[in-house]
């Protein structure tokens, strides 16, 4: 096959159109070619898929492994929450996100039943309350304020630590080791220490709640003696780490994304019925969680290309977001589009576990924030607001924004 464009050396980053948009050279490479070789920095080959139809297949085909421990290695910089050269990363116990079929498929079924749709909308009322609670604190202060530090974060940390049962009074020292985690170039020590802390914070946790358990998913998790300690210690590490960073960017850079598009945020501070229907458009149109990693047990032919056995394939949900083949003016935020088939929680046996408690943690979120501040605002330039460029989950590490006339 003849390529158009340059096989990219490691994964391209750069956001140089807008800070919602795709970086330009994965658009180009999913134009061109929407299966496409890669060159990871340590010099091996690999691959990178960015459109939309060719990132379905592959997220439901289990011939693409999840986990860590096999394949062709790339560097640990290339790697989510990782910084320095690696042998195979050996499987950590409970991590089911990095699993396969039967390991993923016992330790998920604990979990189906927590997260069903019914019982996410049983919880929808005291989600409500707890995000009316942050918005009065947040009305008491005088403006301007970080909306990330008052808002945005307080919100699905203070959710999922009652849903797990963890102290919220801990809340500081985990979101300071998560954020040390998910940093990209953090010296691969302090990431490794960051991370040693959070599970032997959780390893107590969980062995606490095997003794005396209580009402929360933590310890109905704990009484199960199927489920080892380390079991219990890698899945509440995921469920914690997932359940707050995702949600309180896609709070934060949803906002700043309304901000940057006034009519569109008129329509909704006018009419609060368009909000899900705008959720929905704001998980697709920015896609916080963008780069997975995938790994070929056997030849696969996809998109055109043959897949080798071994091969580390990296996956862009971002980029098959905004596939023009799939949706209509994709770089445009349009809060009536009625397009399904989104990708942001992924696909297939690996497609986000909470997603119905994220959704009504949004609707709520952004519901109750421009109805309790319709004039809401940034406080700095729009240049100036400091994206997570260096972060593994996409946001912004800060959002400064004022009001005028509300009340506490």
């Amino acid at each position: 096959m003849t390529r158009t464009v340059p096989v990219p050396h490691g994964l391209p980053t750069e956001r140089d159109a807008s800070p919602f948009d795709p970086p330009s050279q994965v658009s180009r490479l999913r134009e061109a070619h929407p299966v496409s070789p890669i060159v990871f920095p340590d010099g091996h080959e690999g691959w990178i898929v960015t459109g939309y139809d060719a990132v379905r297949r592959l997220m439901s085909d289990t011939r693409f492994s999840s986990r860590q421990d096999i394949g062709i290695q790339h560097t640990l910089e290339d790697i989510p929450g990782m910084a320095a050269p690696t042998e195979p990363s050996p499987q950590i116990p409970g991590m089911f996100i990095a699993m396969d079929p039967p390991d993923h498929t016992r330790l998920r079924r604990k979990l189906t039943g927590t997260f069903t749709v019914k019982r996410m909308k049983q919880l929808e009322e005291h989600i409500i309350d707890i995000v009316e609670r942050q918005l009065d604190e947040m009305a008491r202060l005088t403006p301007p304020v970080d909306l990330v530090k008052e808002f945005a974060l307080p919100v699905p940390s203070l959710v999922i630590c009652e849903l797990l049962g963890v102290p919220y009074a801990d809340r500081e020292t985990f979101q300071v080791n998560s954020a040390k985690f998910m940093l990209k170039d953090q010296p691969l020590d302090e990431k490794m220490a960051a991370y040693g802390a959070m599970m032997t914070y959780l390893a107590e946790l969980v062995t606490r709640k095997r003794a005396e358990p209580g009402d929360d998913i933590l310890s109905d998790l704990a009484r199960d003696d199927d489920l080892a300690i380390d079991e219990l210690t890698g899945i509440a590490f995921l469920l914690l780490l997932a359940g707050h960073e995702t949600t309180a960017n896609m709070l934060a850079l949803g906002t700043f994304a309304l901000l940057e598009h006034p009519e569109q945020l008129a329509e909704l501070r006018a009419d609060s019925d368009l909000v899900p229907g705008a959720v929905e458009e704001l998980l697709r149109y920015l896609s916080v969680a963008d780069i997975f990693y995938r790994y070929a047990t056997e030849d696969i032919e996809l998109g055109g290309e043959t897949i080798g056995k071994g091969s580390t394939v990296v996956v862009s949900l971002l980029a098959a977001n905004h596939d023009p083949k799939r949706f209509d003016n994709p770089d445009t935020l349009d809060i009536h589009r009625e397009a399904g088939g989104r990708v942001a929680f992924g696909h297939g046996i690996h497609t986000c576990l909470g997603q119905q408690l994220a959704r009504i943690e949004m609707r709520a979120g952004f519901a109750g924030m421009l109805r309790r501040f319709p004039s809401l605002e940034l406080a700095i330039p729009a240049g100036e607001v400091r994206l997570r460029t260096d972060m593994n989950i996409y946001g912004v590490h800060e959002l400064p924004v004022t009001w005028t006339d509300e009340k506490p």
